[in-house]
């Protein structure tokens, strides 16, 4: 496996980390990006998985969003969930784009709050991409934790006199949302991660990302694969059997795991191998099945009717 870093400048002017492993002696089969959560990095916590994608022949390419990991920016903080979005499809768009690449298929890869990111690049541009795997996805707000309009009135009202006051407290949750020990060792020991409280703004953004995608699940159009554990605490089990029911798209797969957390990838080995299993299942079924137009192809057809 190669593995190469990079640094790219976004619209904004900030630089943003930029990482890719890709096969050493094989052509890439297909291609997949990475989209990670809120205040998590991609090039150490989603290494593994990289790896496993890698050895199975694809090429992996992943991004810090802004303010997280090794790009610029107030650590944690999130100003407009939009920019995150559009930085991910301009830099990924920009990888598809290269000569080598335009003929392979592309697959999203997003967990957490990095599926809604996912959802949302596909929603910027719907014919674009071949499909996307989406392990527990931030589609929903648990009722019990649902802000009250009131409140929800009161957050925006702060956050736009003082966006950057962290004050939104952050619980160490790292004790719920996994099980293997070596792996809650990874992420306590990660300098690259933000633990700490999440600014107003923040909390604004993220708040107002949930309820978009809740709200307009039956855009999702592309095929995909919903992966999330039963017993998750931090994104709502329910929100991906939504999404599953309301998507539009012909081709989807929901997988329930009985007694999971949050971090499917932190559970106990023989159930990590169990889920991942899944994830390579459906990405080999979609990457062997006859060759359809290229999204490029579609989009061409598309402007010409």
């Amino acid at each position: 496996m190669k593995y190469e870093k990079d640094l790219v400048v976004n619209s904004r002017g900030n630089r943003l980390f930029t990482c890719r492993w890709t096969p050493k002696a094989l052509e890439p089969r297909a291609l997949i990006f990475i989209c990670h959560g809120y205040g998590a990095e991609c090039s150490i916590s989603m290494g593994d998985t990289a790896a496993r994608l890698v050895r199975s022949g694809f090429a992996v390419y992943g991004i810090d969003h802004e303010g997280h990991g090794k790009s610029s920016g107030s650590k944690g903080y999130i100003s407009n969930f939009n920019d995150v979005v559009k930085d991910c499809s301009d830099h990924f768009k920009s990888v598809c784009e290269k000569q080598e690449n335009r003929s392979k298929k592309r697959f999203l890869y997003g967990f957490s709050m990095g599926g809604t990111v996912v959802l949302q690049v596909h929603r910027k541009d719907p014919l674009y991409w071949d499909g996307a795997v989406l392990l527990a996805p931030m589609c929903k707000i648990f009722d019990d934790m649902r802000p009250h309009p009131i409140v929800v009135s009161a957050l925006k009202m702060i956050s736009t006199v003082a966006p950057s006051w962290r004050v939104i407290p952050a619980t160490d949750m790292i004790d719920k949302v996994c099980k293997d020990p070596q792996f809650k060792k990874e992420i306590r020991s990660n300098p690259y991660m933000y633990k700490g409280n999440l600014a107003l703004q923040t909390g604004r953004e993220l708040l107002t990302a949930s309820l978009d995608i809740e709200k307009n699940l039956h855009e999702v159009s592309l095929p995909f694969l919903v992966l999330h554990g039963t017993d998750d605490v931090v994104a709502d089990p329910y929100g991906s059997k939504l999404l599953y029911e309301r998507a539009s798209s012909r081709d989807k797969t929901l997988k329930l795991y009985p007694g999971m957390w949050h971090v499917l990838m932190g559970e106990r080995p023989e159930d990590v191998e169990r889920v991942f299993s899944d994830v390579m299942s459906w990405l080999e079924d979609r990457v062997a099945a006859v060759q359809l137009p290229t999204p490029a192809e579609r989009q061409s057809v598309m402007r010409q009717q």
